[in-house]
């Protein structure tokens, strides 16, 4: 599920906010590539995956739900939602957090 923002009605950083919400940053080690991440329990998984991207004065969240890792080696592929109630109900925690950004 993606949300996209004007960078320019943000009173703080994405991710200071992301921080706010309790995600935490994570930096793959294979691909180099950043996103934030909210376990739901104590392992790994399950867990929400979120990518931040800035794009032209946007900001766009891009959230799925990883519901476990990938089950044989080399896989780079995992058991994940897209959409959803508990990725949208997700998404609504997250706006909760800044709702002056969230009007529309």
């Amino acid at each position: 599920m993606k949300l996209t923002l004007d960078e320019n009605i943000l009173d703080q950083a994405p991710e200071n906010l992301l921080r706010q919400a309790g995600y935490s940053y994570l930096m793959d080690r294979n691909t180099g590539q950043e996103s934030y991440v909210r376990r739901l329990a104590r392992g790994f998984y399950p867990r929400f995956h979120l990518y931040l991207e800035r794009r032209g004065g946007q900001v766009i969240l891009n959230l799925h739900l990883d519901q476990k890792q990938a089950s044989y080696a080399g896989a780079h592929a995992h058991n994940a939602e897209y959409e959803g109630e508990l990725v949208e109900a997700e998404m609504q925690r997250i706006k909760s957090y800044a709702p002056s950004f969230f009007t529309a």
